[in-house]
């Protein structure tokens, strides 16, 4: 069977054996996230790029099979099956393709023939023909694309500015709580977020930041020059 039929055959099981309708754009998203993108949920047809977080990007895919639906992850080979359940990822609706060599991109468009959403990890440049090969694909097919790195034309890039653990208090006890700070960059604007983490999973939603506005010199609102901003909770 080649290459062609294969897809189509695989496409055909899996729209079987989930629950989705082409004609909804929008894809179950964990309501916790929805600040950070447009519409409030991932879209399909729309690709999206993540910076700095393999956790944040595993995030965004969790709701949508834990509703049922198929995901690939291409090109995570250090990908935790525990921590990707912590998050709330339903393993049993995930196919993993951990090293893709470089074929990851192209095998991006193809498996988006067949998967409701995939998630590539990829750190080269993509050039802008490229990416419009693999966003045709993701119109025609109703399927979304979440990257760990660069992405041309996304719908939205989030990106991972500052990562912090608390949970030690004395300097005993375990790590538990990890704090996000995100910056997202889409039509609406440029907002800044911070998503907090539990245990491992997404335990309230994600808050958005109102930064002050930035003076004639491209400061912040009463900052001193060469300071940096900085987020705390």
């Amino acid at each position: 069977m080649g290459t062609g039929a294969t897809i189509t055959a695989l496409r055909r099981r899996i729209a079987e054996m989930q629950p989705t309708r082409l004609d909804e754009r929008a894809l179950p998203t964990e309501r916790g996230l929805a600040p950070l993108l447009p519409g409030g949920a991932l879209r399909r047809g729309a690709s999206y790029s993540v910076r700095g977080s393999h956790t944040l990007a595993l995030a965004l895919l969790a709701e949508a099979s834990a509703s049922g639906l198929w995901c690939a992850l291409i090109g995570y080979p250090d990908f935790g099956a525990e921590a990707a359940a912590g998050l709330g990822l339903a393993l049993d609706r995930c196919v993993l393709v951990p090293q893709p060599g470089d074929h990851g991109v192209g095998l991006a468009g193809l498996l988006s023939e067949a998967f409701t959403i995939v998630a590539l990890q990829h750190s080269g440049r993509v050039s802008p023909g490229e990416g419009e090969r693999v966003s045709a694909r993701l119109r025609e097919h109703g399927s979304a694309l979440v990257v760990t790195g660069e992405w041309p034309r996304a719908e939205s890039t989030l990106h991972v500015t500052a990562s912090s653990w608390s949970g030690l208090g004395q300097g005993t006890g375990i790590l538990e709580a990890r704090q996000l700070t995100v910056r997202s960059q889409d039509r609406r604007g440029t907002g800044h977020h911070t998503v907090r983490l539990v245990g491992g999973a997404l335990r309230e939603p994600a808050r958005t930041i109102a930064l002050p506005a930035r003076d004639a010199d491209g400061r912040r609102g009463g900052a001193r020059p060469g300071a940096r901003e900085t987020v705390a909770r």
